[in-house]
């Protein structure tokens, strides 16, 4: 290795890694399953129950969920989100198996954006989530470029085994490295690769700088042996291995389903989650661009091929720009770390400016949020809209008078660390959110769809009914009419749920869950109590007064689906004789 490291760098990457799982584990449980989540779930608990259902096309996820339901006699909310919460936690260790080409610094900072990122939190968070691919698939390369075929194809087999997000992210790279090569032989054609400047990755094109050989005949083998013994977890669940192929079509669907977002709000998302990401990759890329940095062209073209693939797949979610991070943040840590070597001279000075900097956004932020509840002409509108545009005024002077009256450094801190800072403290704010932290009456981007709003309130009151009416809470099975809601079925798991198409009134059964409309003869011999289930945001008619609403307060209008929870008479305690 051609690089140093520096004090307590271990620790510091400890530290990443437990802020990483602190907000990932922290009230995992908490939020309940959709339908995707609780599609996986059940699959999860049958296989553990000896059962031998049909899988989809998260082998990874599948089989290593699967003994911790085993062992615990069931599955929960928090044993379900586990296995993604721990792998998306591990990837903070990604950087160090790339500290010889981002070198240690920039590594390091990596690794915290990393830990901190909304989006990464938010799939680290959820069943069958896109970040076993990321993290097996990154970890693989990795171990690639340090010359341990062995451990790169173990990575290799975990992440072919971890979903269809797999194939988008070889995808991505894939064309990355074309575009790559034709940078390439145009720099070479018009003589500018002599004026290429040092920043380039050591060790030039990763493919021309390997044995081929040597890696196929060190990593087969163990790439082999873990795909065959992990995707059929040693054996048991041999279905788990057809189930990874099938990551394949299931990939490809995304191509022609309807759309299920639309294509702004993946800009949305990058401003709102990543603004300081945004903000620092785009120095970066035009100080590469000028300075014609191979390794921030190939970043570059990376993050713009993973955003454009998220863009094209017609079935798309914000989900699909998991990929788009990682170079996003590699390219901030590269132009962050430009700005921390601070002269001891220059501390007072840059702190000021600093601060200044802070202030100013801070005081212009909250100018700007209060206009989304004033109407244009009103006297009150027309002077925050001032205060905001005198804010900007009197930074731009601020600055100007720091560089003549100090030095166009200290200018420069100023600018990036006091803007930085504020943008740093929306995306952790943002992180907070997309980790289910403010509930879920404020909803996030990138959150699953039609989350179940009172599914704990709905198996608590069939516990009770249950307990009432046989002995003990989960006596009575569940009979689910008119609902087709893989969440219904995992929320009431414990009580034995059957999921019919019609519903007969002459077998009289205990406990009976329908849509709004329901059946008219329950009314007869019934009591009824309605639920709010699934909570839909209504993104898609949120206006421009919406989405700053929504940008400032994570207020939006979301709706819910009805269903209501149906039970026989003779269950209740003052039911009549």
């Amino acid at each position: 290795m051609n690089y140093r490291h520096f004090k307590y760098e271990g620790w510091l990457y400890g530290l990443a890694f437990l802020l990483a799982l602190t907000l990932r584990l922290i009230g995992l449980g908490a939020m309940s399953l959709n339908d995707a989540e609780a599609s996986l779930a059940l699959q999860v608990l049958k296989i553990a129950q000896g059962l031998k259902p049909s899988l989809g096309p998260h082998s990874a996820y599948l089989i290593f969920t699967t003994p911790l339901f085993f062992l615990y006699g069931g599955g929960t909310n928090f044993l379900a989100r586990l296995i993604p919460a721990l792998t998306g936690s591990a990837l903070v260790f990604a950087p160090l198996l790339f500290a010889d080409r981002l070198k240690p610094r920039p590594s390091l900072l990596l690794a915290f954006f990393i830990a901190l990122d909304p989006g990464l939190t938010a799939i680290s968070r959820q069943v069958g989530s896109p970040i076993l691919a990321i993290t097996f698939l990154v970890f693989a390369f990795g171990y690639l470029n340090q010359r341990k075929y062995q451990s790169a194809g173990f990575f290799a087999a975990l992440a072919l085994l971890g979903g269809p997000a797999i194939w988008a992210g070889l995808l991505g790279l894939g064309i990355t490295w074309a575009l790559y090569r034709v940078y390439l032989a145009l720099e070479t054609r018009f003589r500018l690769q002599d004026q290429a400047t040092d920043e380039q990755s050591p060790g030039g094109n990763l493919p021309q700088t390997l044995d081929l050989q040597s890696v196929a005949r060190e990593a087969l083998v163990p790439f082999v042996i873990t795909f065959l013994v992990a995707g059929s977890l040693f054996f048991i669940v041999p279905n788990g291995l057809s189930a990874a192929l099938s990551s394949i079509p299931a990939y490809l669907s995304g191509w022609i389903t309807p759309p299920k977002i639309r294509i702004g709000w993946l800009f949305i998302s990058l401003l709102a989650y990543q603004p300081l990401g945004i903000l620092l990759s785009i120095i970066a890329l035009i100080r590469g661009s000028m300075n014609r940095s191979r390794r921030i062209i190939q970043l570059g073209l990376w993050f713009m091929v993973a955003v454009l693939l998220a863009i094209l797949l017609s079935g798309r979610e914000v989900a699909d720009l998991a990929w788009a991070l990682i170079p996003l943040w590699t390219l901030a840590s590269l132009q962050l770390v430009r700005h921390v070597d601070i002269h001891p001279q220059e501390r007072n000075e840059a702190l000021g400016a600093i601060l200044l900097t802070a202030f100013l956004w801070i005081f212009a932020w909250l100018n700007f949020t209060s206009l989304i509840w004033l109407t244009p002409g009103q006297p009150d509108y027309n002077l925050r809209l001032w205060l905001v545009v005198g804010s900007f005024i009197l930074l731009g002077l601020s600055l100007l008078l720091v560089a003549f009256g100090w030095s166009v450094r200290i200018a420069q801190f100023g600018a990036v660390w006091g803007l930085g800072l504020v943008l740093g403290f929306l995306g952790l704010a943002g992180a907070i959110g997309s980790a289910g932290l403010h509930g879920t009456s404020r909803p996030e981007l990138w959150w699953p769809q039609d989350i179940p709003m009172q599914a704990q309130i709905l198996d608590a009151t069939v516990d009770d009914l249950s307990e009432w009416g046989r002995g003990y809470d989960n006596a009575i099975p569940v009979l689910i009419y008119g609902v087709k809601s893989p969440a219904l079925e995992w929320s009431l798991r414990e009580h034995q749920p059957v999921v019919v198409d019609s519903l007969d009134i002459t077998a009289a059964p205990e406990l009976v869950i329908s849509n709004l409309a329901g059946d008219p003869g329950l009314a007869a011999s019934y009591r009824g109590q309605d639920f709010t289930w699934q909570l839909k945001t209504s993104w898609e008619i949120a206006g421009r007064a919406d989405w700053l609403r929504w940008l400032a307060y994570r207020e939006m209008t979301q709706t819910g689906e009805t269903i209501i929870l149906w039970a026989r008479e003779d269950l209740f305690i003052n039911s009549a004789p």
